[in-house]
């Protein structure tokens, strides 16, 4: 009571109608409407609740969040992929939170059931990454981090012992993570470097270098430091800008290009034939 009266809001009570201001109540229904993406198995009770947020905005509101136009694209599913239930996501992320040792059966890619002993970890992070869900965690058997697909975790309880958290490689869990993606143990880096000369202007190059190093060397030419998961992958992707390629390092690099020409000159051998 009062003017510096309050509710008090304690776990379990009968709560108020939830007041929100006007960017929160977007920034909630926006936020709905992405969920489809996440592979929690929770899209249709994100359809109903954004249903009831919308019926309760304000018009104002209501035609601000109408503006807003977006396409949320799924990830394309592989073979025998199912969701993640949210029971799973639930356990999982109170293990992260309180520090305690996970046991669980993991199933092996193309299975539906384990087959191997659970495994033991320190989980560190859940990780949502292209509409899939994944733990990164300390494996105790391996002595080593690992990154495990959430949808063949079935998590064993009660979970174990606390534990002190370890330090992620780098500091950063999305860094981590995209770097073992793309093959590499270190964060920002990909496994295979290597820098060449190509035959265009820089302006034709800059484009389509993503993540390389582009410089300028006269008014047709450029260097290119570029990375990829392989050595044949790199060669592969250097193909694309369509011109003359010169390897300054390293000789892997070179021979790839070799390995990459013996391959395409082997499958365009029936034509020539």
């Amino acid at each position: 009571m009062g003017p510096a009266g309050g509710y008090r809001l304690a776990a379990g009570s009968d709560l108020p109608p939830l007041l929100f201001d006007d960017e929160q109540a977007v920034a909630l229904a926006v936020a709905l409407q992405t969920v489809v993406v996440a592979g929690a198995g929770v899209e249709e009770a994100a359809l109903r609740a954004l249903t009831t947020v919308r019926q309760v905005l304000p018009t104002r509101l209501r035609s601000r969040l109408d503006a807003i136009r977006f396409t949320s694209i799924p990830a394309r599913p592989e073979a025998g992929a199912t969701a993640v239930s949210p029971a799973v996501l639930v356990l999982l992320s109170a293990a992260v939170r309180s520090h305690e040792v996970l046991r669980f059966d993991y199933a092996p890619p193309g299975s539906d059931a384990a087959t191997a002993p659970p495994r033991r970890v320190e989980p560190h992070a859940v990780v949502a990454s292209q509409g899939r869900w994944y733990l990164v965690a300390w494996d105790l058997e391996r002595d080593d981090w690992r990154i495990f697909r959430a949808d063949r975790m079935t998590p064993r309880t009660p979970t174990g012992p606390r534990f002190a958290p370890r330090g992620i490689p780098g500091g950063d869990v999305a860094g981590f993570v995209s770097a073992r993606f793309s093959g590499s143990d270190r964060p920002g880096s990909w496994p295979c470097i290597g820098k060449v000369v190509l035959n265009r202007p820089i302006a034709d190059v800059l484009p389509f270098a993503g993540d390389g190093i582009v410089q300028e060397l006269d008014g047709q030419r450029c260097s290119l430091e570029a990375g990829a998961w392989s050595w044949i992958g790199l060669a592969a992707s250097l193909n694309r800008f369509d011109t003359d390629v010169e390897v300054l390092r390293p000789p892997e690099l070179r021979a790839a290009f070799a390995e990459l020409a013996a391959r395409n000159a082997a499958t365009a051998a029936p034509l020539s034939g």
